[in-house]
């Protein structure tokens, strides 16, 4: 009982389940989750390493880059957990903006071949301005 408990209060905390349902979607760098949720790195990597550590992530480097997905290969109880959240979520408004905010990010990078927490900065910055 106590993993189950354990598990919950880590998906309880909205950062953290944002984090993980995007994750369960497409594959993202900290910068692109940083946009997103629109805070800072620390923030964004102390949440990360909580789910990776729990075994809900899956980690991939290239060059100084690091790159997280939903494990293909986490177990029978987080699994059964995550179909459960994309059911309950799937109309969630803040994830609906959480993944058109992550289009507009992934397009901004694209155009300006920027990905890191420069390229996070001007987005934000041009995002608020309204000039995306």
């Amino acid at each position: 009982m106590r993993e189950i408990v354990d598990i919950l209060k880590l998906v309880a905390d909205k950062t953290r389940l944002r984090i993980l349902m995007m994750l369960d979607k497409k594959e993202l760098c900290v910068c692109q989750l940083m946009a997103v949720l629109e805070i800072s790195q620390p923030l964004v990597s102390k949440n990360v390493s909580l789910l990776l550590r729990a075994g809900f992530l899956d980690v991939r480097r290239e060059g100084k880059m690091v790159f997280y997905k939903v494990n293909s290969k986490i177990d029978k109880k987080q699994t059964l957990l995550i179909e459960m959240l994309r059911e309950m979520l799937k109309d969630d408004e803040t994830l609906k903006l959480d993944m058109e905010s992550l289009i507009e990010c992934t397009e901004y990078q694209k155009q300006t071949g920027k990905c890191g927490l420069e390229a996070y900065k001007e987005f934000m910055y041009n995002k608020r301005r309204g000039n995306l």
